[in-house]
């Protein structure tokens, strides 16, 4: 830990209680930063994310907060002020997905994950800035290979996804400035908890997405956190913008 790339840095990451969320939340940790897990509903997950951390000993706290909520927005930093004092990396990763034929999407549906994908993603960077240091940091949004991948069925979400590169793109030149950089990392089809319960693992979606993959695999949510760390760290220091697709070559 004395030598990590992240010692004496401060990383939220919402959406951590499993998955991709949980994989970048320990591999920052492991690096040195000192991490907020944040979490919706499974405190259980969140818990178990900050004691893997702990026990190889990092520092980590878990807070609750549904990202779409300016009250829980507020709540989570001002936890994360109160822990450690401020933020030099905030991990945009909270998602939702739900895919639907165009006939059978319902209003519902697109305000919960335009609310919790894209208004969470603005929401937590503009509550995360007054925390930020002269020095600046990183800002990294977890997108998806959908925002130009055009699947049948998933127009809400990857137009969620697209609206996430957009706005990627938009504040990586506001807040340039300000020394903080704003990347995303679009990853292809991951496993975790979430792909299992959508029913994705061991289906032909699957196969089809380890077919269409030079590497002829899926992802593992160490995959996605080594980028993290990449554009977490100073070796990433002239990075900004930019949308990094992790997909084995999908």
């Amino acid at each position: 830990m004395s030598n990590g790339k992240l010692n004496g840095k401060v990383a939220v990451v919402t959406g951590a209680s499993k998955g991709i969320g949980a994989g970048i939340a320990k591999a920052l940790g492991a690096e040195g930063a000192s991490v907020v897990v944040n979490y919706a509903s499974d405190k259980a997950g969140a818990d178990k994310t900050v004691a893997d951390i702990v026990k190889d000993g990092g520092k980590a706290v878990a807070v609750k907060g549904d990202v779409s909520k300016l009250a829980d927005v507020k709540h989570l930093f001002a936890e994360t002020k109160k822990a450690f004092g401020k933020v030099d990396v905030l991990v945009n990763n909270a998602g939702v997905y739900k895919f639907s034929p165009l006939e059978q999407i319902t209003e519902e549906e697109f305000q919960r994950q335009f609310g919790i994908n894209v208004w969470g993603t603005i929401q937590a960077t503009r509550e995360a800035l007054p925390l930020f240091g002269n020095e600046g940091g990183s800002v990294i949004n977890i997108s998806s290979v959908v925002s130009r991948k055009a699947i049948p069925g998933s127009a809400v979400y990857s137009g969620t996804k697209g609206a996430v590169d957009t706005v990627t793109q938009v504040l990586a030149a506001e807040l340039g400035p300000r020394r903080i950089r704003v990347n995303a990392i679009n990853p292809g089809m991951v496993e975790s908890e979430g792909t299992h319960a959508a029913g994705f693992i061991g289906s032909d979606f699957q196969r089809n997405a380890e077919a269409s993959s030079p590497l002829g695999r899926i992802g593992q949510p160490q995959d996605i956190a080594s980028v993290a760390v990449f554009l977490a760290a100073n070796d990433s220091s002239w990075l900004t913008g930019e949308h990094i697709v992790v997909s084995g070559g999908f």
